[in-house]
């Protein structure tokens, strides 16, 4: 009997160090993930003073570039082979290029304005290909941690947890620290909290290569090249619709993100708002997402992912009828970010499931592709959110420059902020009414489980 508790003691011990390890690596994304979401369009318009079109060209031509890139970590990953793993050797190699290129893409050097616009080009690329030698990993190893899809839930929620803790944590204290360490001047600041920020990352992803382990891990999966790899994903369709939804989702969180500090400071005429809504954007998430493991088991994947969705859209319709009024403002921030913080946590463990449903469809087991379209997607609507705002910006002759904005500038501020980001969250409702994957996913694991077995059994006779 004591040999017995023993051991489960052992078997939770090790469940929650995974747990944990893997929510560090999101934790340590979010860092630098934050920074890019709520200031990076404010600090290439404002403190290195480019012009808000120019910032909108250079995301779309990155993304070019990622789309490119993204597919070749991807299926790097999946021909990775090492004693440490396929996915967890990446975190090993990536975590201090991962910070260096943060520390670089927020420093500002004394140079011509064609310079500097030359220097965001390349740090910027160099800091999105960084992200995704560390951010898609996490994606592509959940499958290989567990085959259980409550595991699966909990795993991501624990990731969650931490990325949401880390962006609280941006959130609360980041533009302050800039303030703070720069004394007015915010090249300073934004360079040395990088610096810190990007080192803190570096450390965490080391801790998470040393914490999780790749247990699910099927080396016996059909060996593809990358054209048929790549193929695969077309006789998938819950990742079909899983990938479209992608944009819907994520140009909806960039556009508003990026629109934050513009709204409550020229619109509602309050920066201090905008640290207190930013704030309540991350903390409130953190907390609502520990919901997700229970409601996942009784809704469904699916079910929830809508149902957060919606409470996210009621949220941001409050914020829009409330409009100067602090106390409307703050009741709709927290139910938006209730929404979003269960919505975007379901999202990351149903980013694992249709690598099962691929592998059963097709016989091609493509983790790593799979999560770097994925990851590439994410770009191209951060792409979108850039490119929209930008213009946005410019056709509302934004100003920096100017203590008030025309009426044309707050109404493109709004529509960032409030209008677009509606109009996807209705989108994505109307996708996600078609993935079906949930009702399939028991009988898709068991066929799964039996072909490795009789693959094995082959094997050794």
């Amino acid at each position: 009997m004591s040999s017995l508790f023993s051991s489960n003691k052992t078997l939770a011990g090790a469940l929650y160090k995974q747990r944990f390890g893997y929510g560090l690596g999101d934790f340590a994304c979010n860092l630098i993930w934050q920074v890019i979401s709520l200031y990076l369009l404010y600090f290439y318009t404002d403190v290195m003073k480019l012009s808000a079109i120019d910032i909108a060209a250079m995301f779309v031509v990155c993304r070019f570039i990622d789309a490119i890139t993204d597919v070749l970590v991807g299926f790097a990953i999946d021909k990775t082979h090492s004693r440490w793993g396929k996915s967890r050797p990446w975190f090993l190699f990536g975590a201090f290029p991962f910070a260096l290129a943060a520390f670089l893409a927020f420093s500002v050097p004394d140079i011509s304005p064609d310079g500097k616009l030359t220097y965001a080009y390349a740090t910027y690329i160099f800091l999105s290909f960084m992200y995704t030698v560390v951010n898609i990993p996490l994606a592509s190893i959940l499958p290989a941690l567990t085959s259980d899809m409550h595991e699966r839930t909990v795993l991501a929620t624990w990731r969650k947890f931490l990325a949401f803790l880390g962006a609280t944590i941006v959130s609360a204290t980041a533009f302050k620290l800039v303030e703070m360490i720069g004394q007015g001047d915010e090249v300073l600041g934004f360079r040395v909290v990088m610096g810190i920020f990007g080192l803190v990352g570096c450390l965490c992803f080391l801790l998470t290569f040393a914490l999780v382990r790749e247990t699910n891990l099927q080396e016996t999966e059909k060996s593809a090249t990358l054209k048929e790899t790549v193929a695969s994903l077309a006789h998938n369709t819950p990742w079909k619709l899983f990938a479209l939804n992608i944009l819907f989702m994520w140009t909806g969180f960039f556009i508003q993100s990026s629109a934050l500090v513009y709204y409550y400071k020229y619109y509602v005429g309050s920066t201090e708002m905008a640290s207190v809504v930013a704030t309540i954007m991350s903390l409130v998430p953190m907390v609502a997402n520990l919901t997700v493991p229970f409601l996942a088991k009784r809704l469904g994947k699916r079910n929830l992912y809508s149902l957060s969705a919606a409470v996210q859209f009621f949220g941001l319709v409050i914020i829009m009828l409330a409009d100067l009024s602090t106390n409307g403002i703050l009741a709709g921030a927290f139910i938006s970010a209730a929404g979003y913080g269960v919505k975007e946590s379901i999202y990351f463990s149903m980013q694992a499931d249709p690598v099962d449903y691929g592998e059963w469809k097709t016989g091609v087991q493509a983790a790593g592709t799979l999560s770097s379209v994925n990851g590439f997607l994410g770009k191209v609507s951060q792409a979108l959110a850039g490119g929209l705002s930008g213009v946005l910006l410019a056709w509302g002759s934004y100003d920096a420059s100017a203590a008030v904005q025309t009426a044309d500038s707050l109404l493109a501020i709004k529509a960032m902020y409030l209008y677009l980001p509606m109009a996807l969250l209705i989108c994505s409702i109307i996708i996600m009414s078609f993935y079906r994957l949930d009702q399939q996913f028991p009988q898709i694991q068991a066929e799964l489980e039996e072909r490795r077995r009789n693959a094995k059994a082959a094997q050794e006779a």
